[in-house]
């Protein structure tokens, strides 16, 4: 696990600190910043998000799909826990805490706004950081990509019909076109690009190159990309954060219960099935954790910068390491 992996939270403990202080310091001159928008899509941040997501994106190769027919079990299990379980889960979380346990500390329109960022990141399993989960608790490498490039796939269109849906549930109307703008922006262009590249790359410099050379010079793209992001959103939220904390640990609470649920869920799944440790590990994995990215990217373009559903999303990157660790630390311990 690398040096910044290893103390993500830390990074983004320090994010929160600056973009904090950044947000005090400028006041309404930073929010220039926020008016600079194509349609619901920030630039700004439309650009960073992009800086992250794609050298994940590019790392994909499309081609080992082909390696699921070894264990079409472990395959059904990551899509049924990540689209049939998890985002629904996630609303039922937030809809619990939000409206009803936490009615006397939240007004009823924050709380609609903490339930759709919940909802985002209910709706976008992990396609990142999963990779270094499964490292980490012995995960079969090739069939792990095998599950992170097909729950790609099918976040190409299962995404936007689901966040959708439970968002109209939730009494929360959202115009399709704005998800559809979204998702092709921080999605399917990214994924095409590095697709693009990843052929293209390894075809006219081998992969020898490409996994020693190209992609170490990408992280720190991606690391910058990450906290630079950080910092925009906490310069906005920073008077919602200072002028009341304890929402941070309300927002947390639900999102932590929901993580250990669903991993629990997947892992007694898995053995029920009789999958090996090298696969349940990692499908239990991708179904605990998210594409903070794009539910970050999403809830900004369709609430904006300094809004509650953003919070709750970036709230999500700063629990995901810890929880995610001590995931590892329990499927190292029950490893069969």
């Amino acid at each position: 696990m690398g040096f910044f992996e290893r103390y993500l939270t830390l990074w983004v403990g320090l994010c929160i600190i600056v973009g904090i202080a950044i947000g005090q310091l400028t006041g309404d001159s930073i929010r220039v910043l926020s008016d600079l928008n194509i349609s619901t899509v920030n630039i700004p941040v439309a650009i960073l998000v992009w800086l992250m997501i794609y050298p994940m994106m590019v790392q994909i190769d499309f081609s080992s799909i082909t390696k699921v027919g070894s264990n079409p079990k472990g395959l059904a299990l990551t899509l049924i826990i990540n689209w049939l379980i998890k985002p629904f889960t996630m609303a039922f979380f937030a809809w619990i805490f939000f409206d009803k346990l936490y009615a006397a500390y939240l007004t009823p329109e924050l709380a609609q706004e903490y339930i759709a960022g919940a909802i985002l990141l209910g709706a976008a399993p992990c396609t990142a950081m999963v990779f270094v989960w499964s490292y980490l608790t012995d995960g079969d490498a090739g069939y792990t990509l095998v599950q992170v490039a097909i729950n790609d796939l099918v976040l190409l269109i299962a995404f936007i019909p689901i966040v959708k849906f439970l968002l109209g549930v939730t009494n929360i109307e959202i115009p399709f076109d704005a998800l559809l703008s979204s998702v092709v922006i921080f999605v399917v262009l990214p994924l095409a690009a590095g697709f693009l590249s990843n052929r293209v790359l390894i075809k006219s410099k081998g992969e020898k190159w490409f996994q020693t050379v190209f992609l170490p010079k990408l992280k720190p793209v991606s690391i910058v990309a990450l906290l630079t992001t950080l910092v925009l959103l906490f310069a906005f939220q920073g008077e919602k954060i200072l002028a009341s904390p304890f929402n941070i640990l309300l927002i947390a609470i639900p999102l932590t219960i929901q993580t250990y649920l669903i991993f629990f869920l997947a892992w007694w799944i898995g053995k029920g099935l009789k999958l090996p440790h090298c696969i349940c590990s990692p499908a239990s994995m991708i179904g605990a954790s998210n594409f903070f990215e794009l539910a970050v990217a999403v809830a900004i373009a369709l609430f904006g910068l300094n809004s509650g559903a953003a919070l709750v999303t970036v709230v999500g990157v700063l629990i995901e390491v810890p929880v995610m660790l001590s995931l590892v630390k329990i499927s190292n311990k029950w490893k069969y």
